[in-house]
C-alpha cells in the first residue's frame, strides 16, 4: 500500500496540482493584498473620503454606528456590502490574471498544421493494388509501369 501510495504522489498530475495549488495561494494573498491596500482605498476615497472601504455597511435596526467593528459589537444586525464588493473586485482581478496566463499559454502551444508526408505507395493502373511508388513493375500483375 504505501508503495502504491509513493506511485500515485510521484505521478507528473499530482506534483503538478500541487506547485500550482501553492502558486496559486500566494497570488491570492498578493491580489487580496492588492484590492485591499491600494485599490479599494483609492475607491472609498472617490466615493466619499472613507478610506477603509470594508467599512462599508447598513445597519438593519434603524440606528447609525461609526464602524462596522462597532456595530457588531452592539450585536446589531448589518449588511457589509463593502466586504462583498472588496471580494468581488478580488474575483475579477484573479479571473482576469488566469485568463491572460491561459491566453498566453494557448498561444504558445499553437503550431503550425503538420505539412503532409509525401506519399510512399502509388496504385497499379492495370489492377489497381497498393504498390511501392518507386516499383517499375507492378508485383501483383506484372504489368511494367512508368
Amino acid at each position: 500500500m504505501l508503495k502504491e501510495f509513493r506511485e500515485f504522489v510521484m505521478r507528473g498530475n499530482v506534483l503538478d496540482l500541487a506547485v500550482g495549488v501553492i502558486v496559486g495561494g500566494a497570488f491570492g494573498k498578493i491580489v487580496s493584498s492588492l484590492v485591499t491596500d491600494v485599490i479599494m482605498p483609492l475607491i472609498g476615497l472617490i466615493l466619499g473620503g472613507r478610506a477603509n472601504f470594508t467599512d462599508y455597511f447598513i445597519a438593519l435596526n434603524g440606528q447609525t454606528y461609526e464602524t462596522l467593528q462597532a456595530a457588531k459589537d452592539a450585536g446589531a444586525p448589518v449588511l457589509a456590502y463593502g466586504g462583498f464588493v472588496t471580494a468581488v473586485i478580488d474575483f475579477v482581478i484573479i479571473a482576469f490574471v488566469i485568463f491572460l496566463v491561459v491566453k498566453a499559454a494557448n498561444t504558445l502551444k499553437r503550431q503550425p498544421p503538420p505539412t503532409p508526408a509525401a506519399p510512399t505507395t502509388k496504385e497499379c493502373p492495370h489492377c489497381f493494388s497498393t504498390i511501392a511508388l518507386k516499383a517499375t513493375r507492378c508485383p501483383n500483375c506484372t504489368s511494367e509501369l512508368k
